[in-house]
């Protein structure tokens, strides 16, 4: 699976703007967060092929500004990693060639939204989306000069969750998130993605979110 580089887009920082306008400055609070969960990649046939399943865990942080405690930007990175194998794929059959591989993808991510209020003060959903640079990486131990894969793509995503607050400073959230990295995937034709004609590097991740602030 080999990546193609995408243009740097301004969608989030829009969207930045646009809640900071919308929000009053002087009742901005700012919190940290750390997440785990599990992602399911989009080219599900091509992480199936090389690292045995398309699911893995996920884990992350940031941090998070809220405006008149109701709009929100925040700032993440995380990572999703599998070990595998380097397979080659004829007419849709997987030859596994017997040399270790670690796939990971490393998204930086920016995101905006809207935090309800009709939850009460502790029961908080909220929803938003916004623009991810995804740094993806194929590496082995044996791989010979430019077998290995090191780029970055651009993405964007949509996300939604409900935040429990178990105290003023302390809240437990569950999110999902959506993402899409289109054309990131399979430009090489000889590559495992292209077999199985899977283009899109995103995928649907399920947390478990730890907000520290109010």
């Amino acid at each position: 699976m080999r990546l193609q580089r995408t243009h740097l887009t301004f969608a989030s920082l829009a969207l930045v703007a646009l809640c900071a306008r919308n929000a009053d400055a002087q009742t901005i609070g700012f919190r940290g967060f750390g997440d785990v969960g599990a992602t399911r990649m989009a080219a599900s046939d091509s992480f199936n092929a090389v690292a045995g399943s398309p699911t893995g865990i996920v884990f992350g942080g940031g941090v998070e500004a809220v405006f008149a405690q109701s709009f929100f930007v925040s700032v993440e990175a995380s990572r999703f990693q599998k070990d595998g194998s380097r397979v080659f794929v004829l007419n849709g059959q997987v030859f596994d060639l017997g040399i270790p591989t670690t796939l990971r993808v490393t998204p930086i991510e920016i995101s905006g939204g809207y935090r309800f209020k009709a939850g009460g003060p502790q029961i908080v959903p909220y929803v938003g989306g916004g623009l991810g640079w995804h740094r993806y990486s194929e590496t082995s131990d044996f791989a010979a000069a430019g077998e290995d894969v090191h780029e970055t793509h651009t993405g964007y995503h949509l996300l939604g969750g409900v935040e429990y607050r178990l105290s003023p400073l302390f809240g437990v959230a569950g999110e999902a998130k959506w993402s899409t990295v289109p054309d990131g995937l399979g430009q090489d034709p000889n590559s495992v993605s292209a077999a199985f004609d899977e283009t899109n590097l995103g995928g649907t991740t399920f947390l478990v979110k730890f907000v520290v602030g109010r």
